[in-house]
């Protein structure tokens, strides 16, 4: 018993450490959580963060992508993270943290096998360099890497897994996380050979589809306003994902909601700077995500006084995630 439980103590641990290197904002949020549902979050961090890393050649997304990496082996890569995630959803021990943590998880929490499939064939968008013609097809990408990441975390933090409403407002949410990082991230994703924005949009602006045009400093203002109409989208999810909340247990929709205030304004700052927002990676300070933080904490407290029960309103026509059982 000792011993499981001082293993159980280092992946919790090890859950903790990375998402403290992976994401300062989203390790803040994390505070709000009773220990148990803090340590399975964080342990289910650990694993996506774990995934995407692999699949990028990066240390917890601190590192340039590998550029050296050939298709073949990437899709190695994938393939091999697909057969330690079928052992971790079928009670197999592996030896790396990520994978045995993300064990305990799925099973303490019922998270369904499609979910982690999906963001296993998320990253595979990566590592065949797709890009993007048009905003549906970025939105199922956004989903692969994000949406269903927002998705298991309802379930761990409570959500039924049948409860579709529930879950496609966390999925939103996810949505908005990745439009955010996509805006904030357009040159370092160039420079690493990748482009996400809808081609499109870009094709309106008067911008090649292309790395290179892309990190082309001449460009900057089309490439503003082309982010601007994703943030705007992005803030179409926010919207819809706040109603999810209310469906949550009291700690964890102000987490959730703290860390959707952070990351908002990520998105809002990058949108402020317009040229500009890519000289630098936009962060935002310390005070003002505290403040950020305070105003999900009350805004919480505010929904489950006020809204708790009150059916969701219709998600109109923003995109939907596909069925999964």
């Amino acid at each position: 018993m000792t011993a499981v439980a001082d293993t159980q103590a280092s992946l919790a641990e090890h859950g903790a450490e990375s998402i403290a290197k992976g994401s300062k904002s989203f390790a803040l949020a994390s505070l709000l959580f009773g220990k148990a549902m803090q340590a399975d979050v964080h342990m289910l961090y650990a694993w996506c963060r774990h995934c995407d890393d692999v699949i990028d050649g990066q240390t917890l997304g601190g590192d340039a992508p590998d550029a050296g990496l050939s298709k073949e082996d990437m899709q190695n890569r994938l393939e091999l993270l697909r057969a330690q995630t079928r052992m971790a959803l079928n009670g197999e021990h592996t030896g790396v943290p990520a994978f045995d943590g993300f064990m305990g998880v799925a099973a303490r929490r019922g998270v369904p096998e499609a979910y982690p499939m999906d963001l296993l064939d998320g990253f595979a968008h990566d590592a065949e360099g797709r890009t993007y013609e048009t905003l549906d097809e970025l939105m199922e990408y956004c989903y692969g890497v994000a949406g269903v990441v927002g998705v298991m975390m309802a379930i761990v933090m409570g959500v039924d897994a049948n409860d579709n409403g529930t879950l496609d407002r966390a999925c939103d949410l996810g949505l908005a996380f990745q439009l955010t990082n996509i805006c904030r991230d357009v040159v370092d994703d160039a420079e690493g050979g990748r482009v996400y924005l809808p081609r499109d949009w870009l094709a309106q602006a008067d911008v090649p589809g292309t790395p290179e045009a892309l990190r082309d400093p001449s460009n900057r203002n089309a490439i503003a306003s082309v982010v601007a109409k994703v943030l705007a989208e992005a803030d179409r999810y926010y919207a819809s994902s706040s109603q999810g909340a209310r469906r949550l247990p009291l700690r964890a929709a102000a987490a959730v909601l703290a860390a959707r205030n952070v990351y908002r304004e990520i998105g809002r700052k990058v949108e402020r700077l317009g040229p500009a927002a890519w000289d630098r990676r936009t962060v935002i300070s310390n005070p003002r995500k505290l403040w950020l933080a305070a105003l999900g904490v009350a805004a919480s407290g505010g929904q489950a006084v006020c809204l708790r029960g009150r059916a969701l309103s219709p998600r109109g026509d923003l995109w939907t995630r596909p069925a999964r059982s």
